[in-house]
């Protein structure tokens, strides 16, 4: 195709960016992967991945990252370390600034992800991944017959917390406010829930252990009192931020930050798609983020087929 580099460029190499990049590669198009680090995304710290179709006994967050980079290597698909600074969508040949040069394409699709907000506290990046989550669907079946706490108190919260309580002995919900966020009907199960002790008006100060996470310090904003729990994991959900700085205003973003996206991935600028955790989807995990990019690839291609024309 005349006037560009690349008819597709790949902004992200977490799963949905690395599918995105097989089904391009096996289409033969002239495509190239972006990754700022290494490919892999949140995936790459995640310890043990059980729900993830193809593997019964499990395997690690690396195992399947590794896996899944060496069958995209197969099909020859083009992979650079460099990182996106800007891009221009203005123009149907759409501008992509790296730091050392400015590359232009046809089609891109984006998969940069999110990345969960944090607390703060001490503790809290050493026991990342060991004991600390922010993902119940991956990781509560680790916690069966245990304890754990959870921070927050909007509608994520309060329905991880409710689904952790299917695995766990006892779930701490600690709030910063008096009453929670949450929808009504998710506020009625989670008071009615056997399981879970919500403490009010409290935040987490300090998590601690050996290798994991044994002991939480919580603080109550009214009274300043604090007290120790021994818990087994702590989950956080004091929200997600998407990794869309570098897009400024060039598509449509929600309330959030995500970016909007249609059935086909497309978001408001044709030829730009975006995947996985960085668009508006319902769901955040590795299965549907390879979903998104297996869907954006052929979006993709089809877009590249009619310009051709």
């Amino acid at each position: 195709m005349k006037g560009v580099d690349y008819e597709l460029v790949i902004i992200g190499g977490g799963p949905a960016g690395l599918t995105a990049g097989l089904y391009a590669a096996r289409a033969g198009l002239n495509a190239v992967l972006i990754e700022k680090i290494v490919p892999g995304g949140q995936v790459i710290v995640t310890d043990w991945i059980e729900n993830y179709p193809g593997f019964p006994e499990g395997l690690s967050g690396p195992d399947l990252v590794q896996k899944i980079t060496e069958q995209v290597k197969r099909f020859d698909l083009n992979i650079e370390s460099n990182e996106v600074v800007s891009v221009d969508l203005s123009e149907p040949a759409k501008k992509i600034t790296l730091n050392d040069r400015t590359i232009t394409t046809h089609t891109i699709i984006i998969a940069t992800g999110a990345f969960p907000k944090k607390l703060g506290v001490p503790g809290e990046d050493t026991f990342y991944g060991k004991g600390i989550s922010s993902c119940a669907t991956c990781d509560g079946p680790f916690f069966k017959d245990l304890i754990v706490a959870a921070v927050g108190g909007g509608d994520t919260a309060v329905q991880e917390s409710l689904f952790l309580t299917k695995f766990a002995k006892k779930v701490y919900l600690i709030h910063r406010r008096d009453r929670l966020r949450a929808a009504a009907i998710l506020q009625k199960r989670a008071l009615s829930n056997e399981k879970m002790e919500i403490i009010w008006d409290s935040v987490l100060t300090d998590i601690s252990g050996l290798t994991n996470v044994e002991n939480i310090t919580v603080q109550n904003v009214k009274t300043g009192g604090k007290i120790r729990l021994s818990v087994d994991g702590c989950f956080i959900w004091v929200g997600t931020i998407p990794n869309t700085k570098f897009l400024a205003d060039s598509v449509k973003l929600d309330e959030y930050g995500f970016i909007v996206a249609d059935l086909n991935m497309e978001t408001s600028v044709p030829g730009v798609f975006a995947v996985g955790d960085v668009r508006n989807t319902p769901l955040r995990q590795i299965a549907t983020a390879v979903g998104d990019g297996a869907i954006a690839a052929i979006s993709a291609e089809n877009y590249i087929e009619n310009v051709k024309k």
